[in-house]
């Protein structure tokens, strides 16, 4: 029978939560999900001096807007309860026991001063620190005030694969006596996650490739321990812009939810998030997707895809594909998502067309706003006159040109003030000219106000016949 596919996300609640740690906990959903499997919540949280009030919430949050849905965790509950470290720990004093038992750990028998000069010895000598060098021959009961340390069970070379960068090695100089449990009764990352991914059945571990480098002392531990490993899955750097370096604050690393408040979709997110890594297989005309819904993720992700390399990040790929998901919306989701971003007076339905065009998320809504785009819709425009002007049209002629354009409106009904109509109205009078500009920028301005504005048929259609002539007698 085959094994269930069970993965984890464990954040740590030390800060915000950036897109690193987002990619993380898709690609972990993406597996489990694909695979009927089941993803576990789990809040990693024995680093009691960094950790920040909130986190957790604020990391729940996170998951729930962008759409990664968890089958276990501190919030639901489940089998393997709690999800939360600090509420395991005698768990891990369990675990700890059992490896003194079989001789596989030790209390330290020095003060954090002697081990920082067996440190600096090493050091002048130009060699790497390995505690195991200086551990004493006996060992002391342990009585939990001072920290608890592994002892290796065997010093050589280890092999593994991992799913994303194949067969890997490390040499001896990998393996030490790290601590399990510190002198506050808190155990150490390098014990408790592998502790909890044993006691939760967690069969693929997916994290960052930062942490290839501990995978031989995890090794170590789980022989000790007597337990099979999961598989792992270590995943390439995001880089930063530059292409150079990992993703930094500088360049993108800001809190999740800011991208929300911001105005990208939820979807958008998790599509470029997902591209970031790992790339889809060709479909049957040879062509890589780029632009997926959640379903169609789950649908066609694979572990064998995610790429060795870092991923450059690149606002302008997030912006392009944010664009294509509000293609995606319906007109009805559309309107919603567009008026929340707007005052009432420009709660209008017909100006959905305008904004859509001039967006790539709907935050640039609030943009607009602020620098006056949108005044022109229920304000009217004040301008210089000398703005009616097109290129070296003599003024006779902009007036004259203008006057046939009021008419020609005039004698639509209001009934047919249609951006169609509008157009061909217009366009017919234009096409009379030496240059279409003559009527078109003037009829534009005398609208708009504005120097860059959306075509003019399609603002007298939002402003109506009676406004549209209006602004139109005042420039004439």
């Amino acid at each position: 029978m085959e094994q269930k596919v069970v993965t984890r996300f464990a954040p740590s609640p030390t800060g915000f939560m950036h897109v690193g740690n987002l990619r993380t906990a898709l690609y972990a959903w993406l597996l489990a999900r694909k695979n009927n499997g089941i993803l576990i919540l789990r809040i990693e949280d024995t680093d009691k001096e960094r950790e920040v009030e909130g986190a957790i919430t604020h990391i729940q949050k996170v998951l729930n807007w962008i759409g990664i849905n968890w089958d276990e965790g501190p919030d639901i509950g489940g089998p393997h309860a709690p999800y939360t470290q600090s509420e395991r720990l005698d768990l891990y004093k369990k675990y700890a026991q059992k490896l003194i038992d079989s001789g596989f750990a030790y209390p330290d028998p020095y003060t954090e001063e002697e081990v920082n000069e067996f440190r600096e010895k090493a050091e002048l000598a130009g060699k790497a620190f390995l505690f195991r060098e200086y551990r004493p021959e006996t060992f002391g009961t342990w009585d939990g005030t001072k920290p608890l340390r592994f002892k290796v069970p065997e010093i050589k070379s280890y092999h593994w694969n991992d799913l994303v960068f194949g067969d890997l090695s490390a040499g001896p100089e990998a393996l030490d006596d790290f601590v399990l449990i510190k002198s506050d009764g808190f155990p150490t990352y390098n014990f408790c996650h592998i502790v909890d991914d044993i006691e939760m059945g967690i069969t693929h571990v997916v994290r960052g490739q930062e942490y290839i480098s501990s995978i031989p002392k995890y090794l170590s531990l789980y022989e000790a321990l007597g337990e099979k490993p999961p598989h792992f899955v270590c995943l390439p750097h995001i880089m930063g812009k530059d292409g150079k370096k990992k993703l930094g604050k500088r360049d993108g690393a800001k809190d999740a939810m800011e991208y929300s408040e911001e105005g990208y979709l939820p979807e958008a997110l998790m599509n470029f998030l997902a591209l970031l890594g790992w790339h889809p297989a060709p479909d049957k005309d040879g062509i890589e997707k780029e632009v997926f819904t959640k379903e169609e993720l789950i649908k066609v992700f694979e572990i064998g895809r995610i790429q060795k390399s870092g991923a450059q990040w690149s606002d302008e790929k997030l912006d392009w594909i944010n664009k294509e998901h509000i293609k995606l919306l319906s007109k009805e989701e559309l309107k919603n998502k567009i008026f929340e971003w707007l005052p009432e007076e420009l709660k209008i339905k017909k100006i959905i067309p305008v904004i859509v065009e001039r967006i790539s998320k709907f935050g640039d809504i609030k943009n607009m706003i602020e620098r006056g785009e949108l005044d022109f819709f229920y304000k009217k425009p004040e301008y210089e006159k000398e703005k009616l002007i097109y290129k070296n049209t003599s003024i006779e002629k902009i007036s004259a040109n203008l006057k046939e354009a009021y008419k020609a409106l005039e004698k639509l009904n209001e009934n047919d003030f249609t951006l169609e109509n509008i157009k061909s109205t217009l366009i017919q009078i234009a096409d009379k000219l030496e240059n279409r500009g003559e009527l078109l920028h003037p009829v534009r301005f005398a609208l708009s106000g504005l120097d860059k504005s959306p075509n003019p048929f399609t603002i007298a259609e939002i402003l109506g016949k009676n406004e549209t002539l209006s602004r139109l007698q005042k420039a004439i």
